[in-house]
């Protein structure tokens, strides 16, 4: 029953997750809480989300706090707190703070899938860099297609790690 499925979270409070995520990423609503629906995160821009697609889900993305950068169509655009942006699926993007602190943005995907994309590629951790500590862009695209997710392929910090 989907009133069953109501909860209340509150500040600074997340739902749980399979693994620990890094500071700055908060899972509000999992794919499992909306039956599949949607997957609602909070993601603090601590580094650069190089440029990847989405082959199934379609990304919305609010700024909360701060300025950041979207790279979308070969066009870069500004966001500053209280803007939004549809990241439609099948189009490559790249995200990026533009502030400091860093920006943080609520970020809901649907279909869900995000937040167990995000718990794989975390659990996997040193398994998915390469001697250096940069992410193995082709290990992790393996794991991104269960999910429809790719990277195009460039050396690139692992996400929540400085690189």
């Amino acid at each position: 029953m989907s009133s069953e499925r109501f909860f209340i979270l509150q500040p600074a409070e997340n739902r749980p997750t399979g693994v620990p995520l890094p500071p700055g990423f908060g899972v509000k609503a999992t794919t499992a809480d909306t039956e599949g629906r949607a997957a609602i995160l909070v993601n603090r821009l601590d580094i650069d989300v190089p440029l990847h697609v989405h082959e199934l889900m379609d990304e919305f993305v609010y700024v909360l706090d701060g300025v950041m950068e979207i790279d979308y169509d070969g066009r870069t655009h500004r966001l500053e707190a209280g803007m939004c942006a549809l990241l439609p699926h099948g189009v490559p993007h790249a995200m990026r703070n533009a502030s400091q602190p860093p920006a943080r943005c609520l970020q809901v995907s649907t279909p869900g899938g995000w937040d167990r994309y995000l718990e794989d590629v975390f659990a996997a951790g040193p398994a998915l860099r390469t001697a250096d500590g940069r992410m193995d862009t082709a290990k992790v695209n393996e794991i991104g297609a269960a999910y429809g997710m790719r990277y195009v392929p460039t050396t690139m910090a692992m996400p929540g790690q400085e690189g």
